[in-house]
């Protein structure tokens, strides 16, 4: 049997455990509740579907740390952004109200070399300034297809010419040869 260190009444745990928004967390406060209850690691493993020995790990963080050693803790276990931060996409945000120094759209690359420039650092992949952008709230861009009537003749005229080439092409005949899995049957018949 464990012993459960009493930082919630059986009451709230089993009030969290129903109303966890994340379904880690609610496993983890049902195997504390369950074991807080008298069940042993054995039982509430089997319950949970969980190895006995990481009901033991759950129950020895629980008593160690309380409710906040609960749920994923892989959320936590990266480090701060080095690169997005927030005075970064300040100015980004005000850099994007001008067009780029080379003319035309702002894009991920454009946006990446801004950025190093601003960094001092000449290491910046595209993709962060596709990040950036995102984390800013932009999206693709791209121009809706024109429908087909607006299109003007010598449009027409090239499109029909390109789209024809491959309808002139020769097709090749596939040898079919007769089923041999039964007799021959007439579809005329009926």
């Amino acid at each position: 049997m464990a012993t459960i260190v009493g930082h919630l009444s059986i009451e709230e745990l089993e009030g969290r455990c129903r109303g966890a928004s994340d379904a880690v967390e609610g496993r983890h406060y049902q195997a504390i509740w369950l074991l807080a209850r008298g069940r042993t690691f054995v039982e509430v493993a089997d319950v949970l579907g969980f190895v006995p020995r990481w009901v033991e790990e759950l129950a020895q963080r629980y008593n160690a740390h309380g409710a906040a050693a609960l749920g994923d803790q892989r959320r936590k276990n990266g480090r701060p952004a080095t690169v997005l931060t927030p005075e970064l996409l300040a100015a980004l945000a005000e850099r994007l109200k001008r067009p780029p120094d080379d003319g035309g759209l702002w894009s991920g690359p454009k946006v990446a070399r801004w950025m190093g420039q601003h960094l001092g650092r000449s290491d910046l992949r595209p993709q962060r300034g596709w990040d950036a952008l995102k984390a800013l709230g932009y999206s693709i861009q791209r121009p809706r297809p024109r429908h087909a009537e607006t299109a003007d003749e010598s449009a027409r005229a090239a499109f029909k010419k390109s789209s024809m080439r491959r309808w002139r092409r020769r097709l090749r005949r596939i040898p079919i040869s007769r089923s041999r899995s039964g007799p021959r049957t007439s579809t005329g018949s009926g």
